[in-house]
């Protein structure tokens, strides 16, 4: 069964907005530009859903700590959303405010999204047909290798910086 006809057999519908590979994906930063994720090729990405009211929001300062000293090895990319308790409620201009003030958040952030569900962004269903896996919270965390392959899911209670993810990027 091709990755289509499997697409549409667990999500219904017609779902022709999945792209095949992370690297055919084309969304919006806070700040409204375009973003090509062909741009990526070849390296390891560390996606993660955000909120700027939540428990773990404390979590983007290991973000960019992250972003800071492995940059060369991974690129972390934070997607705001707005699905678990409404801890999520700004504009895109708001949290991309909040994150430079609060957390100095330089490391590429997207314009605001679903991440389950109906409404359910394509990307988000991407990675949840490649891992199995669905955030269940905030902060819920993946590795794609610099192949493009989902190699790990880290749910909100692993921090940025621990040895599991740095132990999989290195």
């Amino acid at each position: 069964m091709g990755l289509r006809a499997l697409i549409n057999r667990i999500f219904g519908g017609n779902r022709t907005d999945i792209p095949a590979s992370i690297y055919d994906f084309k969304m919006k930063s806070l700040s409204g530009m375009e973003v090509d994720f062909s741009q990526f090729l070849g390296k390891n990405l560390l996606i993660v859903n955000t909120a700027s009211k939540c428990g773990y929001t404390y979590q983007y300062k290991g973000l960019q700590k992250l972003h800071e000293e492995y940059g060369d090895k991974v690129t972390v990319l934070g997607f705001p959303a707005n699905n678990f308790l409404w801890q999520e409620p700004g504009s895109n201009s708001n949290i991309e405010e909040f994150c430079q003030i609060n957390y100095g958040v330089s490391f590429p952030m997207f314009e605001k999204l679903s991440v389950k569900g109906l409404n359910q962004h394509p990307l988000f269903t991407w990675l949840q047909l490649k891992s199995g896996k669905k955030p269940s919270w905030n902060f819920c965390k993946y590795i794609i290798d610099k192949s493009g392959n989902v190699t790990a899911f880290f749910d909100s209670t692993v921090e940025p910086m621990d040895k599991k993810i740095i132990n999989k990027i290195s």
